[in-house]
């Protein structure tokens, strides 16, 4: 049979895809990355942690069931990783420019450091589209999804400092981040053992509680 006279395959719906347990966990990242931006919007920095670091949680658990789950069809591993791609410039680009914009009162001056932390995102993830991995099995400047932990480890220490004093330390860890984001540097792929897994969801329970104590105090 020619290629002109073979059956075309049936195309899935959009929504079948819902029923990929690792994408279900990757949307409820996104969730989360919405209830973060949100409460950055509001000022309730500490509710944004939260949110920030479960998004980084639910990522990393998505690349945990994905790579466990038999029976994944190529289209399914192919449609995740986009999805991936997309959720993580909202999670690990667009949250912390929101967050420094907002923490810095929304001044002229903080769109500066939100377009650079949004174009470092950008690139870093273009580039692993492009190359990927190395030979060695590491990524290229540091993983995007280490913004998001390292901030809500700064912020455990906003109470410590002036407000104007500590906005200059978030714009400044912001634009350090952003650099690492775009080197040369050479980091492993922490997501991708299991023990590194545990010890991201024993610090976002414990970050978690913290935040929540400090909500409700």
């Amino acid at each position: 049979m020619s290629k002109a006279e073979s059956p075309h395959l049936q195309q899935p719906t959009i929504l079948s895809y819902l029923k990929d347990l690792p994408n279900l966990c990757s949307l409820a990242g996104l969730a989360c990355t919405l209830l973060a931006i949100y409460f950055s919007i509001l000022g309730i920095y500490e509710a944004a942690m939260i949110g920030m670091i479960w998004a980084v949680a639910f990522d990393w658990a998505d690349g945990l069931l994905a790579r466990r789950i038999q029976g994944r069809i190529g289209t399914d591993s192919a449609f995740g990783a986009q999805l991936d791609v997309v959720i993580d410039i909202i999670s690990y680009g667009v949250t912390p420019a929101v967050l420094l914009l907002s923490y810095g009162q929304f001044q002229p001056v903080f769109l500066i450091g939100s377009f650079v932390i949004l174009s470092a995102s950008a690139m870093r993830l273009s580039f692993f589209s492009v190359f990927g991995l190395d030979s060695s099995a590491q990524y290229t400047g540091l993983a995007l999804d280490n913004n998001n932990i390292i901030l809500v480890a700064i912020f455990l220490f906003e109470a410590a400092f002036p407000t104007g004093v500590f906005c200059i330390i978030l714009y400044a860890a912001c634009m350090a981040l952003s650099a690492l984001n775009v080197s040369r540097i050479k980091t492993p792929k922490l997501s991708g053992n299991p023990t590194n897994v545990y010890v991201l969801a024993t610090y976002t329970l414990l970050v978690t509680a913290f935040y929540l104590f400090k909500v409700t105090a």
